[in-house]
């Protein structure tokens, strides 16, 4: 299947009063300053595929300031069908998400139909931060082809929520009744042995086309690898749960399962975080977002749009230049990309056979080859 943003729509999103954006069906550039509001249309794009802001604000923080609300626009073509997204905020008012006129009554609904993959500066808290990052970024792949994953994962949330409901309310007395608390541990783990599976086959498929990127754009042999780590890998949930259910009385939270999962990010053996030089992480980082793209595709038949948000800061010119190649590449579709250098892409695309659409945000300057 082919599909592309035709247009996007503004107003009162972030920085933008209004804006109003004819996109190329390839290529799209946007240039200009720090600040100016580059990364803030990425997100707005974002925001089309997966109801929510990439960098993990609340709804209405991404209201302009002074104004009440925000609408975000986006007409699509998917084969011969346009498909009209409509995402609206208002203060103290349940968010507004609509696909042709027709509102979702739940947001999960719609993930999936306009598969977006995003890098961005932000991607080095993968390596850095928290496994609740990494758990969310692998969730964030496997959702967008695999409804029954999406509905695993948020029954899970919503159970495991009441078990430690449960287990707090409990905490006092440090006692609760077996019966109360074993119907939540057979939902739990019967929900978690299937995200369970779903994660481990993800590790697995993932980590060749993780390497086949890595390998592409640092021009090296070093040996990536996305080690998948749970506690299911040695017991099932259930039995763990009701072994461990005097500890997490004391703890007054559930402390065995699938939310604990985490992604072990190695190089040649070793962790990234504390053996990777800066190039490697970013290179690394990168290279997993690409992966992330091939597996929608694959998975999908069809090729997710691309953000890639000040991805050349710290990369040298060869590796910019093998990625811009890579990316005008016929298997990869539509793609946005930002950069504060006022030349550098233009420079790069236009030795290329390929459309492209650059828009200058200083100046609202467009520079387009078809």
């Amino acid at each position: 299947m082919n599909m592309h943003l035709k247009n996007l729509s503004l107003i009162n999103f972030k920085n933008f009063e209004s804006f109003d954006f004819q996109a190329c069906a390839k290529i799209n550039c946007l240039i200009g300053d720090n600040g100016i509001g580059k990364t803030n249309l990425l997100d707005s794009i974002h925001y089309l595929s997966f109801c929510k802001s990439f960098l993990n604000l609340s709804d209405r923080q991404n209201i302009k300031t002074g104004e009440d609300f925000f609408v975000i626009k986006g007409k699509f073509e998917l084969d011969d069908n346009v498909e009209n997204i409509y995402c609206g905020v208002q203060k103290d008012k349940r968010k507004s998400f609509s696909r042709n006129g027709i509102e979702y009554q739940k947001l999960s609904e719609h993930i999936g139909l306009l598969p977006v993959v995003c890098s961005s500066p932000y991607d080095s808290d993968l390596i850095h931060q928290g496994s609740d990052i990494r758990r969310k970024f692998a969730d964030s792949i496997i959702s967008q082809f695999d409804k029954s994953y999406l509905n695993n994962l948020i029954n899970y949330n919503k159970v495991l929520e009441q078990r430690n409901i449960l287990l707090k309310n409990s905490f006092s007395t440090k006692r609760i009744e077996p019966d109360e608390i074993e119907i939540w541990d057979f939902k739990l783990s019967e929900n978690a042995e299937k995200i369970y599976e779903v994660r481990k086959q993800f590790a697995e498929e993932l980590i060749p086309v993780f390497q086949k990127y890595y390998t592409l754009i640092s021009d090296n042999n070093e040996k990536v690898e996305l080690v998948y780590s749970s506690q299911l890998h040695k017991n099932n949930l259930y039995d763990s749960l009701r072994k461990n259910l005097e500890r997490d009385l004391a703890l007054g939270y559930t402390s065995y399962g699938i939310h604990r999962d985490d992604f072990d990010f190695i190089i040649e053996n070793q962790p990234i975080k504390r053996y990777g030089s800066q190039g490697q992480q970013k290179t690394y980082v990168i290279s997993l977002k690409f992966a992330w793209f091939e597996y929608i595709r694959n998975k999908l038949d069809m090729a997710p749009i691309l953000l890639l948000d000040d991805i050349f800061d710290k990369l040298d010119k060869k590796r910019v230049k093998v990625i811009t190649e890579l990316v005008a590449d016929n298997e990869f579709g539509q793609i946005f990309i930002t950069d504060t250098s006022y030349s550098r892409m233009p420079d790069i695309l236009k030795n290329l056979d390929i459309s492209y659409k650059v828009l200058n945000l200083s100046t609202n300057e467009i520079i387009t080859n078809k």
